[in-house]
C-alpha cells in the first residue's frame, strides 16, 4: 500500500511544524512548497536529518514549483502573511487574498482530487476564496479554526478548575475572529458542566459567570495575545497541531466530530457561507454537518458571527476576488 502524498503550501512557521508533526506520525510523504527559493528545501532537509533520531521513514521534499505537488491526496494551506501586533485577522484580507488566489490556481492545476484544509487568515474569507477559484466541491474544502479555538478555550478552563485538560470538552463555533462563539452551556469536564463546577468553586453564581466571561473573552483574543507576546509573528505550534488532528481524521477515516469551517446549506439557518460548525471528518472530507440546539443568547451570538463572515465575503466580492 503506497503512502499518502501531503502537500503543504507555505513554508513558514506553521508549515515547518506541520512537516515535523507529519513526519513524526508518519502520516504520509510530504512536499513543502513555498515561493521563497531554497527555504522549503532547507527546512525539509533539516527535518529529514532527524529521521534516525525520531524513528520516522517518509519522503520529505521542499519545492518552489506547484508541479511538485502533483497528485497530492491532502493539501494544507498556511500561505500568507502572519499577523503583526495591532492587526486584526481581517486586516490581512487584501494581501492574503492575492496570495490565496494564486495558491488556488496552483492546487487546481496540479492536485485536482485533493482534500484541502486551509489555515490562512482571515480564515472564513480565505476558505471561500479558495473554493470559488478552484471550483472544488465544498465538502473537500474547509478551514481549520474551531479545533484550535476549542483547544484554547479548554486550556483556560482546565487552568481555572485545576483539572486535566484531557478531560475538558468545549467547543467554539462561528467565524474565526473576534465574534467567535465559545459554547459555555455545552462545556464540561467528563460530562460535568463547567458552570456547575465554577459555581461550586466560588459558591457564587455571579462570580462564576464573571470568571467564565473572562475565559470566553480570552479565547476570542487568544491569537492576538500570542501575537502581542511574540511581537514578530503569530501562533504557529497550536495551529499546526490543530491541523494535524484534522489531517489524521481524514487520512485515517476516523469520522471525528470536530468544529470545522464548513460550507452550510441551510444548517444553523445559514445558506451558502463557510462558518465554523460541528462536522464529521473522514476520508470524504466534511462528511456531515451536525446541528445542535442553540438557546436565544447563543443564537444571537452566532448570528453576529455569521454576519461578520458575510461582511468579509462581501469585501471579497467588492474587490472582485470572487
Amino acid at each position: 500500500m503506497s503512502r499518502k502524498k501531503i502537500a503543504l503550501i507555505g513554508g513558514g512557521q506553521i508549515g515547518g511544524v506541520l512537516t515535523q508533526l507529519i513526519a513524526q506520525r508518519e502520516l504520509g510523504d510530504v512536499v513543502l512548497f513555498d515561493v521563497v527559493e531554497d527555504m522549503p528545501q532547507g527546512k525539509t532537509l533539516d527535518i529529514a536529518e532527524a529521521s534516525r533520531i525520531d524513528s520516522f521513514d517518509i519522503n520529505l521534499k521542499g519545492a518552489n514549483s506547484y508541479s511538485e505537488i502533483a497528485g497530492a491526496d491532502l493539501v494544507i494551506i498556511t500561505a500568507g502573511l502572519p499577523r503583526k501586533p495591532g492587526m486584526s485577522r481581517d486586516d490581512l484580507l487584501t494581501t492574503n487574498a492575492e496570495i490565496m488566489k494564486k495558491v488556488a490556481e496552483g492546487v487546481k492545476a496540479n492536485a485536482p482530487d485533493a482534500i484541502v484544509i486551509i489555515v490562512s487568515n482571515p480564515l472564513d474569507a480565505m476558505v471561500t476564496l479558495f473554493q470559488k477559484v478552484s471550483g472544488f466541491s465544498a465538502e473537500k474544502v474547509f478551514g481549520q479554526a474551531g479545533v484550535l479555538d476549542s483547544s484554547r478555550f479548554s486550556t483556560f478552563i482546565a487552568w481555572e478548575l485545576g483539572v486535566s485538560v484531557k478531560d475538558v470538552n468545549a467547543m467554539v463555533l462561528g467565524g474565526h475572529g473576534d465574534t467567535m462563539v465559545p459554547l459555555v452551556r455545552y462545556a464540561n469536564v467528563n460530562g460535568i458542566p463547567v458552570m456547575e463546577m465554577l459555581e461550586r468553586k466560588y459558591n457564587d453564581k455571579a462570580k462564576a459567570k464573571e470568571v467564565m466571561s473572562a475565559m470566553v473573552e480570552r479565547t476570542k483574543m487568544a491569537g492576538g495575545e500570542v501575537v502581542k507576546l511574540l511581537k514578530t509573528g503569530s501562533a504557529f505550534y497550536s495551529p499546526a497541531s490543530a491541523s494535524i488532528a484534522m489531517a489524521e481524521a481524514i487520512l485515517k477515516d476516523e469520522k471525528r466530530l470536530m468544529p470545522v469551517c464548513a460550507y452550510l446549506n441551510g444548517e444553523f439557518g445559514v445558506d451558502g457561507y463557510y462558518v465554523g460548525v460541528p462536522a464529521v471528518l473522514g476520508e470524504g472530507g466534511v462528511e456531515k454537518v451536525v446541528e445542535l440546539t442553540l438557546d436565544e443568547e447563543e443564537q444571537k451570538a452566532m448570528d453576529v458571527s455569521v454576519n461578520a463572515v458575510k461582511g468579509l465575503v462581501a469585501d471579497l466580492q467588492r474587490l472582485n476576488y470572487i
